[in-house]
């Protein structure tokens, strides 16, 4: 269980640390030396909170006492998760890199007017592999530590969805030819949803 943990808590530091190093690098658009709204500082406290939640669990349920086991022998558990958070932590990671410059740190949210469509990658079959990504990515984690936590991951699904809805409306807007690219791709799951 420690060389699971081990692994995911890796995953998680190489994720975080893959999207500040790039936003630091201005590879990302969005960002400007203007003050957060109250709603930027509440997503940023969220973020960290659940991200801080999750290293915490991932360090702490190697341990005996973890009272959120979902089976006795998650054996299964571990493997299925295990793959789903690889995948996840992929399909997250590979859609950063090949957005590039048209990224937007999700408290800023704003669409430069330099935003253009990616249609490449998996951008060709997806319109949301980060979003879906991270839900994957948690959704194995929680899997993988045997836990019933994977319920909260089910709770966030909906706001995650929401929140892709809401940047596809001004993408449809501000983006020379998104409204086509919709037509053409799915919002989540290839050929499906």
């Amino acid at each position: 269980m420690i060389a699971i943990c081990i692994y995911l808590l890796a995953g998680l530091v190489f994720h975080k640390a893959l999207w500040e190093v790039l936003k630091r690098r201005g590879r990302g658009a969005g960002r400007t030396n203007e003050r957060k709204s109250l709603t930027a500082w509440a997503a940023w406290g969220v973020k960290l909170g659940i991200l801080l939640g999750i290293v915490a669990q991932t360090v702490w349920v190697g341990g005996e006492r973890y009272f959120l086991r979902i089976a006795d022998d998650g054996t299964v558990l571990h493997g299925v998760g295990l793959v789903i958070y690889t995948l996840g932590l992929a399909l997250a990671v590979a859609g950063r890199l090949q957005l590039g410059d048209n990224w937007s740190d999700i408290e800023a949210g704003d669409i430069q007017q330099k935003h253009n469509v990616v249609d490449r990658g998996v951008y060709r079959f997806i319109r949301h592999p980060i979003y879906m990504g991270d839900l994957l990515l948690l959704a194995g984690l929680e899997a993988a530590l045997n836990s019933w936590l994977i319920v909260g991951v089910a709770l966030l699904t909906p706001v995650v969805m929401w929140k892709a809805m809401q940047e596809e409306k001004g993408l449809m807007t501000s983006v020379n030819g998104y409204a086509d690219y919709a037509k053409r791709t799915r919002r989540f799951v290839p050929w499906v949803f």
